[in-house]
């Protein structure tokens, strides 16, 4: 018999802020501040995505911004960060990287660092009530001038941390296909000064060749997704030889049609070249599934067993900046999971 994904201890390295909301929660938030939404996220959801094309992409992008139009004063901010935990704790997640551009809510609390400091402060507050620590990447969005990314590096710079409650790491998201990877290089080197994780986003929406630039003028930590390097054996090679791991997003793949269906995602192949892998739910909100369902769709689709599994929960912890005891905790939890 299957062991269940949800006793599994895991650690969750790919969750977006506005992403990781209830659609519940959205509701009562545009209700609360009269806002109208869009139909895919009310009687028509969850919405049908696709992101193979620009105009896929501004759909997507679309229903996100009308999610994030939701969050309009600090009890919203402490409402997502709480309930995040939450949820993640449901899952049998005991470590949650949440990553979060506080320029997006910076207009409703006073500036950026207010922002930040809400966020720092309930990830403090929720692991402390929970089973759970919450800690922060901030992100920078390429559809952004790259001194953008350099004033938020220097913000994540000032709150870098290595527990629950502080910057763990510095990203980068949005649609790939903007910006130029090169020009945002000084504000990775920032963050790293500041001792924090790289993880910026890439090869999901472009192939292996955005994998290697990302490589070579970044030197990531991690890589959110990063699963399309598979399509060049030179690039897989090169990730392999890096030691970078790849926060892969089984569901969030299929939804936004880089793969078919479940079955396309190479996560096997990725796992055969000994590249590190932690599994992300990426946005929930949008894609219709958290963190267990990837380890699900691991086992169902293809064909993982719970040595397998167990193995991929190992690799989100030793790619997470989890504190040394919550990381030795979890590991034990694991081969305890193993022997049933």
């Amino acid at each position: 018999m299957s062991r269940a994904v949800v006793d599994l201890p895991k650690a969750h390295l790919h969750l977006h802020f506005t992403g990781s909301m209830r659609v519940t929660t959205v509701h009562e938030l545009a209700a609360r501040h009269g806002i109208r939404l869009p139909d895919a996220l009310t009687s028509d959801y969850p919405p049908r995505l696709s992101a193979r094309d620009e105009r896929g992409w501004f759909r997507f992008q679309r229903l996100y911004d009308a999610a994030r139009a939701c969050v309009r004063d600090e009890s919203d901010l402490r409402r997502i960060v709480r309930e995040a935990a939450e949820d993640d704790a449901a899952e049998g997640s005991r470590w949650l990287e949440i990553q979060v551009d506080p320029t997006s809510y910076a207009p409703f609390v006073g500036g950026i660092t207010p922002a930040l400091e809400i966020v720092l402060d309930e990830a403090r507050s929720a692991s402390a009530a929970g089973p759970t620590g919450v800690a922060v990447v901030v992100a920078a969005s390429r559809i952004r001038h790259p001194l953008d990314a350099r004033t938020l590096a220097r913000l994540a710079a000032r709150y870098a941390g290595e527990g629950p409650g502080e910057v763990v790491g510095f990203g980068l998201s949005n649609d790939e296909r903007r910006g130029v990877t090169e020009e945002f290089a000084p504000a990775f080197e920032i963050a790293r000064r500041a001792g924090l994780a790289l993880v910026p986003h890439s090869g999901e929406l472009l192939g292996p060749t955005a994998v290697e630039t990302t490589l070579e003028s970044i030197r990531p930590d991690r890589i959110g997704h990063g699963v399309r390097a598979v399509e060049d054996p030179r690039v897989l090679e090169l990730v392999a030889e890096s030691g970078v791991a790849l926060e892969v997003c089984p569901h969030s793949n299929v939804a936004l049609g880089v793969y078919g269906s479940a079955q396309d995602v190479p996560l096997r192949t990725i796992v055969e070249h000994g590249i590190p892998v932690a599994l992300g739910a990426d946005d929930p909100l949008l894609f219709g599934s958290r963190l267990a369902p990837q380890y699900e769709s691991a086992r169902a689709d293809l064909g993982f067993s719970d040595e397998e599994l167990a193995a991929l929960a190992r690799g989100s912890w030793r790619a997470s900046r989890a504190p040394e005891d919550v990381r030795k905790q979890a590991l034990e939890g694991i081969e305890s999971w193993l022997a049933g």
